[in-house]
């Protein structure tokens, strides 16, 4: 009986050899993977804290953008309101260029017409500066043909008043000549 406790006590120091064994063994598995545990956390909230500044950093990068692009936006808005005005000015300009196109096409067919009439006035000019040569040059002839005529006239006046006064000493002689006859 003694023999079979001891063989117990035996096994059962073995069983305590192989607990404590095992005991520390997994102490120090346990040991490992606390200090593994320990590093993953210390990892963790490294990375957590980076995560966090990277978010930060993306939420001031989103701000930003969002700022940029309400600027941009604000600038595209101008930018199409510009263009609108300017689609606007074109469509005036090309109404106000046709109308001076009309303008332009309307002014040299008056032109033309100008051109033709100042081409008719030169030839009838051109034809009544001869005839007023022909003229100048007729009155020239009777202005020589007046002072020829003039001449005569004088002339004749004057032999008028010598005959007026032949006459009347002609009939102051009869006069005597009859008183004498009468005498």
């Amino acid at each position: 009986r003694l023999s079979g406790q001891q063989q117990e006590i035996n096994n059962l120091i073995q069983r305590k050899i192989a607990v404590d064994e095992e005991n520390a063994r997994l102490k120090n598995e346990f040991s490992n993977l606390n200090e593994k545990f320990k590093d993953k956390s210390q990892e963790l909230k490294d990375t957590e804290e980076c995560a966090q500044k990277k978010e930060e950093q993306n939420r001031l990068v989103i701000k930003n953008l969002e700022e940029e692009n309400k600027g941009l936006n604000t600038c595209c808005a101008d930018l199409l309101n510009d263009l609108e005005k300017l689609r606007k000015q074109e469509v005036q300009w090309k109404t106000e260029k046709s109308g001076s196109d009309a303008r332009i096409k309307n002014l040299e067919t008056d032109l033309t017409n100008a051109r033709e009439q100042m081409k008719e006035l030169s030839s009838k000019c051109s034809n009544l500066s001869s005839q007023l040569a022909v003229k100048q040059e007729e009155l020239s002839q009777k202005e020589c043909d007046m002072n020829r005529t003039k001449k005569e006239l004088q002339e004749l006046q004057s032999l008028y008043r010598q005959n007026i006064t032949h006459t009347a000493q002609q009939a102051e002689l009869i006069q005597q000549l009859q008183a004498l006859n009468t005498d």
